[in-house]
């Protein structure tokens, strides 16, 4: 794992990874709730919003948009360099 686990919402610990994912964990078990894989290492440490959704960036210049729950791809935009730094959450 490389990101910080920033992120604990609704039981889960979300970290991102060097091999290229995205992990949410039970964070009363430590079990495997999900694994988003993406095309790059994954510096930045994903923010969970209060919309359901999981955004993180990763090497392969893409910022991603993931159901907090499942893990399943909602949105994905390419930046056009790596994204290492952690998202911001806006809610207005």
């Amino acid at each position: 794992m490389f990101s910080s686990p920033s992120s604990v919402v609704n039981g889960l610990i979300y970290v991102g990874s060097y091999d290229h994912a995205i992990y949410a964990f039970q964070a009363n078990t430590g079990a495997l709730a999900w694994k988003y894989a993406t095309g790059g290492m994954v510096h930045s440490s994903p923010r969970v919003a209060s919309n359901g959704l999981v955004y993180v960036g990763s090497d392969d210049h893409s910022l991603y948009a993931l159901n907090a729950s499942t893990g399943a791809l909602v949105w994905r935009f390419l930046t056009g360099n790596a994204v290492e730094s952690t998202p911001t959450v806006a809610v207005v």
